[in-house]
């Protein structure tokens, strides 16, 4: 029985580790919702961020993982959309805060910058960590209250 859906997706600079992600999220009982890239060849990670939100609007995944090289250029793609919270973390402290004060429903690395553990370790406190809410429900709602126009 799986826990729920996770989306991944990657330009070719993070397809390394989503793949690597992906076989890790299976191994915990998690369904992956592959939505690309697959290969080496030069990709445009705008297109993967697009395909992340429509899924998370759509309900095919209830949080998702991103990855290009530096995960600079994705987290920025992805946080255009005013339900998407994609948080860009290299450790472990920064997964936690993520989902604990800014209930980020999208985890971001660089593919070129985290190494496989710490990535790993990164997901599974962002899958594990709960929202706080409290004070922190006041800052995520004014996010979306300046979200897309």
């Amino acid at each position: 029985m799986t826990k729920e859906t996770i989306a991944l997706a990657s330009d070719h600079g993070g397809v390394e580790l989503k793949t690597l992600l992906a076989r890790h999220l299976e191994s915990l009982g998690y369904a992956v919702l592959d939505l690309g890239t697959d290969g080496a060849q030069s990709v445009d990670y705008p297109d993967f961020a697009v395909a992340m939100a429509e899924a998370l609007k759509e309900g095919r995944a209830t949080r998702g993982v991103l990855m290009c090289g530096s995960g600079i250029g994705i987290s920025i793609a992805a946080n255009r959309f005013a339900h998407v919270r994609a948080a860009l973390v290299h450790d472990a402290y920064g997964a936690k805060m993520c989902r604990q004060h800014n209930d980020a429903n999208v985890l971001v690395m660089g593919g070129r910058t985290v190494g496989p553990e710490i990535a790993k370790d990164c997901l599974d406190l962002f899958l594990q960590t709960e929202f706080e809410g409290g004070r922190h429900a006041r800052r995520v709602a004014k996010l979306a209250e300046n979200g897309e126009r």
